[in-house]
């Protein structure tokens, strides 16, 4: 395995790059599977999760073409709507097939899915969508497996859930009659997959709103071209990774609507901010970090993604702080390696309280998900001294090439085997 050696200290100055949204492409992968012919998506990050996106539609029939950050998909030979759990294992998103194969074929065999190794996450709500929807579901030797010929019906979630609405968006374009999804996610995910699902000629209306009524269509169309959104977790990722070493940067290929309430969490905490219309420049504004409690919501709340880092950044806040985690209440993990640091936080249930401190010191950590691995490189970058990150895998799973981000704006990140 790969490990990160990151010597910290040093502000981040000049302007980086983002790639395309990672939770917003890899439910777009899967939704070419519902009419078979060619796609074309451009800005798609090379990431384990997409190159397992990928590898999926291959094995249900689809030729897959990538190069350059373009993916050429071609489902017409799809013929195989079986997930297995060797592959959905290694990533939760692959849930996101079983929409799309019952829309297609009115059967599906989805395995259970895995993925970061935090928090219990089911999957009772695509279950409760499909069902709505008229589909019968089993459950056998780990496999749901679920048939039927699908025609409209109201889906009322509990709780706003992305996945969820991205399945019963994808099951109900074609599904016969009106379908109505009640508190449905307003994500810039979900309304990319609707964008896109409306260039395949699906009837969606009420798109980033929390009621989404779908008229299946018969005449859905393949080849068809799109771009996929910019990634606002890496994006927020890297101004506060910015704020966290107090320099200079830039973030270009952003979109800073979908940032907003993170902006203004930053410009509390002190910093400066320019906005552009695609790009984002932050800046400090005075010599401290300002303390900022922090709750999570479902968007446009506070990013569930983007909580670890902004607990790095408060480890360093002149003064005490408090994050609350609505959305997952034991995403705690990067806790304990932070604390490697020299931070100090405590637990409580589902609030963490950060008692700022002037610096952090290097030290070896451990990534234990995604976003955790993002606020221990955030962290590493901001502390005195040298320090080691392994079980970088996480980190692949979510952020394209980001030790040469992180270079390009003068940091010291080498990849080297274990």
């Amino acid at each position: 395995m790969d490990k990160f050696i990151i010597e910290g200290g040093a502000p981040l100055k000049g302007e980086v790059e983002i790639s395309g949204a990672k939770n917003a492409v890899l439910p777009i992968m899967a939704a070419t599977i519902i009419v078979p012919g060619k796609y074309r998506l451009k800005n798609v990050p090379r990431l384990r999760d997409t190159l397992t996106m990928k590898k999926l539609l291959e094995m249900v029939g689809a030729n897959v073409l990538y190069d350059n950050n373009i993916m050429d998909i071609d489902t017409s030979g799809c013929d195989t709507p079986i997930a297995p759990y060797d592959l959905v294992k290694t990533m939760r998103a692959s849930f996101y097939v079983l929409g799309p194969f019952l829309s297609r074929f009115n059967y599906a065999e989805v395995s259970l899915p895995g993925g970061c190794a935090w928090g219990p996450r089911p999957v009772n709500y695509h279950l409760q969508a499909i069902e709505a929807l008229g589909a019968e579901v089993d459950l056998s030797d780990g496999m749901i497996i679920a048939k039927g010929e699908l025609k409209g019906g109201l889906i009322n979630f509990q709780q706003s859930s992305v996945g969820a609405t991205g399945n019963a968006l994808m099951a109900a374009v074609n599904a016969n009659g009106a379908t109505t999804i009640k508190n449905a996610a307003k994500e810039p995910e979900i309304e990319a997959l609707c964008h896109f699902l409306l260039k395949m000629g699906a009837d969606i209306k009420g798109i980033g709103t929390d009621e989404i009524i779908i008229v299946g269509q018969k005449t859905l169309n393949a080849d068809i071209e799109y771009s996929v959104i910019p990634d606002r977790i890496e994006a927020g990722t890297f101004l506060i990774a910015g704020a966290c070493t107090y320099g200079d940067i830039s973030v270009t290929n952003v979109n800073p609507n979908h940032l907003d309430i993170v902006l203004n969490y930053l410009a509390e905490a002190g910093f400066n901010l320019d906005v552009q219309n695609d790009s984002i420049r932050i800046y400090p504004s005075q010599n401290y970090i300002n303390p900022v409690d922090m709750i999570t919501g479902i968007y446009p709340g506070f990013p569930t993604d983007l909580q670890a880092q902004w607990m790095a950044l408060m480890t360093l806040a002149n003064g005490n702080s408090k994050i609350t985690e609505e959305i997952y209440t034991d995403r705690f993990t990067h806790i304990a390696e932070l604390t490697r640091f020299g931070a100090q936080v405590t637990l409580l249930g589902n609030i963490a309280k950060i008692l700022g401190t002037n610096k952090l010191t290097g030290a070896p950590v451990m990534s234990t998900d995604i976003r955790a691995s993002a606020s221990l490189i955030i962290a590493a970058l901001s502390a005195e001294g040298k320090s080691s990150i392994s079980r970088i895998y996480h980190i692949d799973r979510g952020y394209e090439n980001i030790e040469d981000k992180f270079n390009i704006l003068g940091a010291q990140i080498e990849r080297i085997k274990e």
